[in-house]
């Protein structure tokens, strides 16, 4: 095919350019390559002003609507200069030839070969030529009449200067152009970068790192390469990825393509959605048998690591979600906002170091229908005009994801995404006190409540981390005890735990925002749990008629076990008034509440960074009869205090004056009107977990804070206590912790 061949696609108001370099003998970079320049201006000059421009030579190369308009205004300018005012010479006066003839061939020369393909460098010899012949003016080399020979030359020089300054292009370029020399195409690195994408992407990546940016921190997530970028004149940091198929040569790039076009072919059912590990499984093995039979046709060698990371590749662009999952391989990541239109707004996510960011990823509108279907087929549930609106979750080999999806006639503009990362791990107890969202104190209450079978609501913001805290809630629970969960979107650590033998059972309940399902009601999923015996109850999110059936659980039955959700409020009464006045649950009902735990995002002063505490823990007190607030049905055990940034007890905590931790003990015959022995017990909790933390530092090893280990520190908390109380009687917590210390030590050395 010919180098250079394009075609020209009109959709709307954007007209695209596709011009075709697989035949070409040069990169298409407009950057680096003169040539590759030279053949867009004979392009643009036949075509005229276009939104988009597409070099295809196995990925596509996009340049995207400012760029094309910057390139686009210099061929016009080419097309106005060149093919008309100079096509037809200068008028100059009998005998000027001599004068006249060699600039006339000199600035001609500049105008059809450099400006082409160095219109800066045309630029700067236009403006080097005005100053040499002011040198020779005023030198007296050009006399009188060279002076009045050269008086229409002069004139167009300084016109066309002038017109070279009206371009958006050389406004740009101006502050690089002092010590500039002709050939060098570094400056055209500061304007132009193009979005890249392989021929077996939908999603575009702008691939370059920018230009006048600082690098604040980079780090590597399997073999792609981050990079967190300071930009200048804006608060918001560049997050730059660079994946691994972004650094694969042509062949392999080939192999890919090719693998995919033979497995596109079939066309993934809804059953095989149902277990969607098995199904990678079976399409990472079916790839890398046809990788290494299209290898073997084309005499390509493949070592076996290589294979594996291109099949890697190739289930992620056929069955999987493509650059997404390699963004939800950052652990460092929480949020990922997709925005419509899609194919003009970069994807935007929240860091847990730099907050809020901008990326260099691209995604477009083929790759945001190809996610709707297969989330639809993953959930069973509809995304159209009659359902604008999909909450489901997603299960990837190394994260876990929420993902809310809205298109049109809510969304005006199309498809747009957010992705809310979990951890592919369970969060614990001690990992929030590592990261400072509460302090040893509080943990060791929260276990205290949690060992004493209490109901609790975990209120806060959107991303103020209320599911993460409630799944920490359920690792703290004893695994001899079991939970029941109910989602309509599941994001709790079910599968995790069952994997650490919890006894635990999942239920999904139809989303309140979904209608015309088949799936059960929240409402009658929670009654439901009330028949399969005793267990704890784990309620992914109250929002909505479920409010009721949850407290009707809490108080006829699963008093004698943990019972605990979350729910959006930013106070203990934000959270009375969302359950009674939103939900419509009766004030003596709303008094099954024993605690409210309330996560809220704190911010830096700068207003930049965002950190994620525990503001509050509350009990919610039985004596009251219209308002808790007024007549003290709220009484704080912790509050957070902004100049320590901890949670700090309060004094009717330090006092003693609890009614929830007082019904705890008094179940407890060594605790039963003893404060000394409840506080003593609460401290050695706290001592414990403090411990765990303080050693996971000194050793540099995380994994001692995850949930694996922790549930058997915790278990073996447990089985110490009670090896202590019938040795001597009590709950001595010197012994207990002598004991559980010495366990830990030798735990840790295996």
């Amino acid at each position: 095919m010919e180098c250079g061949k394009y075609e020209v696609i009109r959709e709307g108001e954007d007209i695209t350019v596709r011009i075709d370099c697989a035949s070409c003998s040069f990169f298409p970079s407009l950057e680096d390559d003169s040539r590759v320049m030279a053949m867009t201006m004979d392009i643009l000059s036949e075509v005229g002003t276009v939104t988009q421009i597409v070099f295809v030579q196995k990925r596509d190369f996009e340049y995207d609507e400012v760029q094309a308009q910057i390139l686009s205004e210099v061929a016009s300018l080419y097309k106005q200069l060149v093919k008309q005012k100079f096509a037809y010479g200068i008028l100059s006066k009998p005998g000027c030839a001599k004068w006249v003839n060699p600039r006339y061939s000199n600035i001609l020369n500049i105008l059809t070969r450099t400006l082409k393909a160095d219109p800066v460098g045309a630029y700067v010899e236009l403006v080097r030529l005005g100053r040499e012949e002011r040198r020779l003016v005023e030198s007296g080399a050009v006399n009188q009449e060279g002076v009045q020979c050269l008086q229409n030359y002069y004139r167009l020089l300084n016109e066309t200067i002038g017109m070279f300054e009206q371009l958006k292009m050389i406004k740009l370029a101006e502050p690089f152009l002092a010590g500039f020399q002709i050939g060098d195409r570094s400056i055209y690195r500061r304007l132009f970068s193009p979005a890249i994408k392989p021929d077996f992407m939908f999603t575009k990546l702008m691939a370059q790192f920018p230009t006048d940016a600082e690098e604040l921190a980079s780090y590597q997530v399997g073999s792609t390469e981050i990079t967190i970028f300071k930009q200048p004149e804006t608060v918001q940091f560049l997050y730059h990825m660079v994946p691994a198929e972004f650094k694969l040569d042509y062949d392999k790039y080939e192999l890919i393509d090719a693998a995919r076009n033979i497995l596109s072919e079939h066309k993934p059912k809804r059953s095989e959605f149902v277990d969607p590990e098995r199904m990678r499984a079976v399409f990472t093995s079916i790839g890398s048998d046809l990788l290494e039979e299209l290898a073997s046709h084309r005499n390509i060698h493949l070592r076996a690591k290589e294979r594996d990371e291109l099949a890697e590749i190739l289930v992620r662009y056929t069955v999987g979600f493509g650059l997404m999952e390699v963004l939800l391989s950052d652990e460092k990541i929480q949020d990922i906002s997709v925005n419509s239109p899609m194919g003009r707004i970069p994807i935007f996510i929240v860091h847990d170091e730099f907050g809020d960011c901008t990326t260099n990823i691209i995604p477009t509108a083929p790759e945001g229908e190809s996610w709707a279907s297969k989330l639809r087929m993953i959930s069973g549930r509809p995304l159209d005009e009659a359902n604008p609106i999909l909450d489901t979750e997603l299960i990837l080999p190394n994260a876990r994801a929420r993902i809310s999806a809205i298109t049109a006639p809510l969304n005006p503009t199309g498809l747009a995404y957010s992705w809310r990362r979990h951890r592919d791990k369970p969060w614990t107890i001690p990992l929030f006190v590592k990261s400072k969202m509460i302090n040893p104190l509080a943990a060791g209450v929260m276990s205290f409540l949690i060992d004493g079978s209490r109901t609790m609501l975990v209120a806060g913001t959107r991303g103020s981390g209320k599911t993460s805290l409630l799944g920490s809630v359920m690792v703290e629970i004893m695994r001899r005890s079991r939970i029941i969960t109910i989602e309509d979107t599941l994001e709790l650590p079910v599968e995790s735990l069952r994997k650490l033998n919890y006894n635990i059972q999942s239920m999904k309940v139809a989303s309140a925002l979904t209608r015309g399902t088949t799936e059960v009601s929240a409402d009658e999923g929670i009654r439901t749990t009330l028949r399969l015996g005793d267990s704890s109850l784990i309620v992914g999110e109250v929002r909505s008629v479920e409010a009721k059936a949850l407290y009707e659980a809490m108080r006829v039955g699963a008093l004698a076990n943990v019972v605990a959700g979350t729910i959006h409020g930013d106070s203990p009464y934000g959270v009375f008034d969302r359950v009674v006045n939103d939900l419509g649950v009766p004030r003596t009902s709303f008094k099954a509440t024993d605690i409210i735990i309330v996560a809220n995002p704190v911010r830096s002063p700068d207003g930049i960074h965002r950190y994620r505490r525990v503001t509050q823990i509350t009990e919610v007190r039985k004596l009251w009869e219209q308002d808790p607030l007024s007549e003290n049905g709220f009484v704080d055990l912790f509050k957070y205090d902004p100049q320590t940034d901890q949670l700090v007890p309060t004094n009717d905590l330090l006092r003693g004056d609890s009614d929830v931790i007082k019904s705890i003990a008094g179940n407890v015959k060594e605790w039963a009107g003893n404060w000394d022995a409840v506080w003593d017990n609460i401290n050695l909790r706290a001592k414990m977990k403090e411990t765990m933390v303080n050693v996971s530092n000194q050793l540099k090893d995380p994994n001692l804070l995850e949930a694996e280990f922790y549930i058997k520190a915790n278990d073996e908390f447990h089985l110490i206590s009670e090896q202590v109380r019938e040795e001597v009687g009590t709950l001595d917590s010197e012994k207990i912790f002598f004991r559980w210390n010495e366990w830990l030590k030798r735990a840790v050395r295996k």
